[in-house]
């Protein structure tokens, strides 16, 4: 009933010719970045000519994967788990009275995972990724608007919520993220120490039960470094 297609990918501003050996190979790029096809996989997404042509360069490759997959995603889980396990032992803490950012940023957790179903269903997966980071942001700044790293220190209490909330919102974004990086989605569920877990499960504000115990943080993404993209640079000007 349906047959979406794409517009051209192109590469550092030219066509892709594997004659002239202007493409990236997957056989190197696994050699040069061992498991990380998911960032492959995740820029790929991001920048898919779905409407219009597209250009994949080494240089926006790197910064995707520093900026957003490292700094935003990446950042906000090993925050979560690092205070996690910090202040509760990697115990799930209890969630208590909830205040007016505690609602709204609730109120966005169900939210996205729906849009991205809506996206994706039409098969706009540019759009559907966008989303999925955007649960990602909303982490980050819902753990810098409440700082519990400063109310540890007088209010407990306040902090098992934040941080019930905090993981909650991971266990979404691991669900979130499948379709696009499945191996991401499979460290992270064993950082989480789930499974049998299901697309509608993401959204829920009790996924994870009280007492629930989350395994060790492990970091999801590394940067990468100036040094790896001159070098792939260089490949294609040979």
């Amino acid at each position: 009933n349906n047959v979406p297609a794409n517009e051209f990918l192109n590469l550092e501003g030219q066509k892709l010719s594997t004659s002239r050996n202007w493409a990236v190979w997957i056989k190197d790029y696994l050699t040069d970045f061992p498991n990380m096809q998911d960032v492959l996989r995740y820029v790929l997404c991001s920048i898919a000519p779905e409407n219009k042509d597209s250009d994949f360069t080494w240089k926006d490759f790197q910064a995707r994967n520093n900026n957003e997959l490292a700094s935003i995603l990446g950042n906000f889980v090993n925050r979560t788990f690092v205070l996690s396990h910090k202040y509760f032992s990697g115990i799930v803490p209890k969630k208590n009275e909830l205040t007016e950012i505690d609602n709204s940023t609730i109120k966005l957790l169900h939210e996205i995972p729906k849009n991205i179903s809506a996206f994706i269903e039409q098969y706009k997966f540019r759009d559907a990724l966008n989303e999925a980071m955007k649960l990602a942001r909303v982490g980050n700044k819902y753990l810098a608007d409440t700082e519990p790293w400063k109310l540890i220190k007088t209010d407990k209490t306040r902090v098992e919520t934040i941080l019930n909330i905090a993981l909650q919102i991971t266990a979404s974004l691991s669900i979130i993220f499948e379709p696009f990086m499945p191996n991401t989605y499979k460290e992270l569920n064993a950082m989480l120490n789930i499974s049998n877990i299901k697309w509608d499960d993401a959204g829920n504000e009790n996924l994870l039960r009280c007492g629930h115990k989350i395994s060790s943080p492990k970091i999801l993404f590394k940067k990468i470094e100036d040094n790896q993209i001159k070098e792939q640079i260089d490949k294609l000007k040979l």
